[in-house]
Parts: C-alpha cells; structure tokens; sequence
C-alpha cells in the first residue's frame, strides 16, 4: 500500500513525499481511513510504528478541508492533544510542521518548565491544534487563557504512561471540559484494565486497531545479554565504546541520579555523553536531545520517563546499564532501534540484583537471551542459569537444591 492509497489530499500527500514517505506503516494504513471518517480510535501500539502520523496526518486533512470548503472557521481551539512529556509533545509539534507544512492550519506546543508567554503570544494568535502536556494545559485553562469548548478532535496519546507519571487525575479534570460531541482517539502502548477502563470512559464505540503487541520484540535487533558483576558496569560500558563503529547510542538507567553518574563517567574517558532526565531543564534536555540526533553528542544516557518518544533515526546501537524493573519498559527501550526496516543492536547489562528482571523480560518476550561471554568483565553466573532463568525446570528431583545453591551464589555475588 502506498499513501496515495488513502484518499489523502495534496498538500498532504506533498508533505509526506517531501519528508521521504512512501508506504504507511501497519498503524497508519489502518488507522488513517477509520479517523478521516470520524470514528473514534482505541490504538494499542509500541515506540517507533508511526502513530503520531496515524493521528496528525489526519486531523490535518480535516483541518485543511473545512478551511477549504468555505466553512466558518473560528481561531478558536479544535484539536487537544494531550501527551505526558514535554520531550513527546515537541516531536509530536515537528510532525505537524512536517505534515502540515502545505497546509494552512496552525499549531502550538504548551509544557510546564518553561516562561508561558510565548505559548501564551501563540495561543492569542489563534491556533488549531493545541499539543500539551497535562500541568501546563490546566494552569492556562484557569488562567483563562485557553477554552475546550470548540473541541473536535481530542487524542489521548501514550495512556499507559500517563498513569505511570500520576497525571489520572489530571486527565479527569480535562475530560468533563471536552464537549460530549467530539471525535476521540486513544493510544497506549499496552492496554491493561486500568487503560481500558480509562478508554471506555473517552471512547464512543471505538475502531480498535493494534499493531506490535508490547511482549514482542522487533525482528531486527539484536539482543544480547552482558553478566557482569555490579562494580564492573561502568568498565564494561567503556569496554564497549572502544568500537568506533558504533557512533551513536541510547544508554538507560533507572535513576537520574545514575543517568547524571554515567555521562560523568564518559566524559571523564573523553566519550562525548550528555543526560537527559526529568531534573534537567527544558532548554538542557532539547539541547541534550538536539546534540544527539546531529552526531555532536555520541552517547545520551536517559531515564525511560524522558527517553518516552525520542525517535532518532538510524540509532543503532541501545544499551540497558540497568535492566528495567517492568519488563514491558524493556521492550520500549529495545524499540529504539531496529527502526523503519533498518537493523539494531541492543545491549543489556545483568548484575546478580538484576537476575529476577531478566526472567521476567524473558517470559514476557518467550525467548531465552544470548549471552555475550566475550569481555573482560563475565560474572560468576553461568549462561545456564541465565537461560535456565527463562523456563524454570519443574518437578525434578534437587531442584530445590540447586535454586538453595543459586541463591547463595547471587547473594555472595551481591556482596561482592
């Protein structure tokens, strides 16, 4: 299937050559027809399968339609789109530039941690879509300074998340402001019963559409597992970067205290690193985020709440310093790479606390990772048990007995 295939108008299908499109992705191919019909939308999709296009794409043509049929068209607000990270809403603000650079509607972008005034400036202007995290949205709702009451089209982008940074309540403060007739869409990367409770109380017989689900993982990257004592991570992580070939990469840890620690480290070995999590300001976050995609930076070492929604192209190389303790966060991460067709490399470090992480992404994803044991750093658990840690055995005689001894392994190597 081609974009042509999807009754796209010109100045969008314009818009999408000049960016270098020529086939939709799966979401995309089926969702784009269900929207421009007005349906509400329940997507279920990971990182990286294209579902801002799915929506911005679109709500565009509609936009674009109505200013061109001669309608009455207002400056007031017809599109919200409400997503969790300031990082997000921005990549989300540069699709509709792109996609919409031939068109006539207008957008803005609204996020807490920076001066109001010139969303504020944008929002007096007149603007079609709005694109807002959910604080800074509510601060100028009560300030006056915006009003849902024109609302068409409203997107719930990266659901699943949005609870996991605690905005739920935010979002039941926004709702009961929408008009009941409207048009509603509503992404997450997984769907259990909380979203979909949540999606029920947005969503007027939703199209579902799902692509990718979260326990798999992409067919071209590489996954490989590093067991390595705690103490001996940032070693390794050298170790690894003494490859020149591999001049970007996307290292996560769990903490920004640990995401600040690793750049240090980096920079300290003269490796170009910068952090990027939610402590640091606005300005230095895009700044982080702006030396990477341009090269100048090779290694960005992120938090998962800030890494949601950065799309780098031809990043190749992912490497989890920590294992995550959801394993679905695993998946996000991996999905870094590997992208629009092209091969990655995902990286993972496992020391003895970790071991429990790992059997749950290996369940979740039903696949026994490689272990790298090529480096100087190979801990003392055997690949066995790693792979043993996937699919344990069951009802043999000194099973007990050897988790009892694996025990005492980890807890020494814990210690160590």
């Amino acid at each position: 299937m081609t974009f042509n295939q999807l009754q796209l108008i010109d100045p969008i299908l314009r818009a999408v050559e000049a960016e270098g499109y020529t086939s939709p992705t799966p979401i995309q191919a089926q969702a784009i027809p269900k929207v421009l019909e007005g349906h509400d939308l329940l997507g279920c999709a990971q990182t990286g399968t294209g579902k801002t296009a799915a929506f911005a794409i679109p709500i565009l043509q509609q936009l674009q339609q109505k200013r061109t049929q001669g309608r009455n068209f207002s400056t007031a607000i017809k599109t919200l789109i409400l997503t969790p990270t300031r990082e997000l809403a921005i990549q989300i603000g540069e699709s509709f530039t792109a996609y919409g650079k031939y068109t006539a509607v207008k957008h803005t972008v609204i996020f807490g941690g920076v001066s109001q005034h010139p969303q504020t400036e944008a929002l007096r202007r007149g603007v079609d879509v709005v694109v807002a995290t959910p604080g800074r949205l509510l601060d100028l709702i009560q300030q006056g300074f915006i009003s849902l009451r024109n609302i068409e089209v409203f997107v719930l982008d990266e659901a699943d998340r949005m609870l996991d940074m605690g905005f739920i309540h935010d979002i039941k403060k926004i709702i009961p402001m929408l008009p009941k007739n409207r048009q509603s869409l509503f992404f997450s990367a997984t769907m259990p019963a909380e979203i979909q409770k949540l999606a029920d109380t947005i969503l007027k017989n939703p199209v579902k559409v799902e692509v990718t689900p979260v326990s798999s993982t992409a067919d071209k990257v590489e996954q490989t597992i590093y067991m390595v004592e705690k103490s001996d991570k940032r070693s390794l992580l050298r170790h690894i970067l003494k490859d020149g070939s591999i001049a970007r990469v996307l290292v996560f840890t769990r903490t920004k205290h640990g995401a600040d620690r690793v750049a240090k480290e980096l920079n300290k070995s003269e490796i170009q690193a910068e952090a990027i999590h939610g402590n640091k300001s606005q300005n230095a976050r895009q700044r982080a985020l702006t030396n990477f995609k341009a090269g100048t930076t090779r290694v960005l070492v992120a938090t998962d709440i800030a890494a949601r929604g950065i799309d780098v192209e031809e990043l190749s190389h992912v490497i989890n310093y920590e294992l995550p303790n959801e394993p679905e966060t695993y998946v996000h991460r991996i999905g870094r790479t590997g992208r629009a067709g092209n091969k990655g490399i995902a990286l993972s470090f496992c020391d003895a606390e970790e071991r429990a992480y790992l059997k749950s992404i290996q369940k979740l994803i039903n696949k026994s990772l490689d272990v790298n044991k090529d480096h100087p750093y190979v801990s003392a658990v055997a690949e066995t048990e790693v792979r043993s840690a996937a699919k344990p055995a069951a009802g043999k005689p000194g099973n007990k007995n050897n988790r009892n001894r694996n025990n005492w392994r980890n807890r020494k190597a814990a210690k160590a």
